[in-house]
């Protein structure tokens, strides 16, 4: 009933509605559907926004909590995932701050599982160089200043629009954009600079 549809423009806005809807009379299904749904990407998010795992957990549970507390607050004009990552992007940089942290790029910690060496599907050498090539493009994602690095997640990880980055980072469309820009520049020369 609330699984998400990508179909078309009156399917998501239907869509919307629906959760608007369930969010808003509290019922109890909906709440898991949409950890379901989400819980992947919104923890993934967390954790190269924090660039920390444990914390990232702590605030993966709080928006949820907030989701749980505010649902009643969604409207369905958006998606809701712009709006489910509002309130963990938020209570991030709430936490972030108040931590102080002098920089976050040191406590980036590895987030690839190790290659199952007994997967039959492809080569354990093409799964090592996979592993080894996400490991490359992880650390220098890592060397960009957060507000870059940030955009490139959502854009290229999340799969969110440039106008959903928009609204989720209260940020003008062309900002958005040179952000974008900007940061895979900065991903492009790093990743040129420690190839072999």
């Amino acid at each position: 009933m609330f699984a998400i549809a990508y179909c078309s423009e009156n399917a998501m806005e239907s869509e919307t509605s629906a959760i608007a809807g369930a969010l808003r009379r509290r019922e109890p299904e909906i709440l898991h559907v949409l950890i379901v749904q989400y819980q992947h990407r919104l923890l993934r998010y967390l954790v190269h926004l924090s660039g920390n795992r444990d914390l990232a957990e702590d605030l993966f549970q709080e928006t949820w909590v907030r989701v749980l507390e505010r649902g009643h607050q969604y409207d369905g004009r958006s998606a809701f995932c712009t709006w489910l990552y509002a309130i963990a992007r938020n209570l991030a940089i709430d936490r972030m701050r108040r931590n102080n942290p002098v920089s976050l790029n040191e406590h980036m910690q590895d987030e690839e599982p190790p290659v199952d060496p007994t997967h039959t599907e492809h080569p354990v050498s093409e799964l090592a160089a996979r592993h080894q090539q996400a490991a490359h493009i992880r650390e220098a994602l890592s060397r960009i200043p957060i507000p870059f690095r940030e955009t490139v997640i959502l854009r290229f990880q999340d799969e969110l629009s440039l106008e959903e980055i928009s609204i989720l980072t209260k940020m003008p469309l062309g900002t958005v954009k040179s952000r974008l820009h900007r940061g895979l520049n900065m991903l492009i020369k790093l990743l040129r600079e420690e190839s072999p």
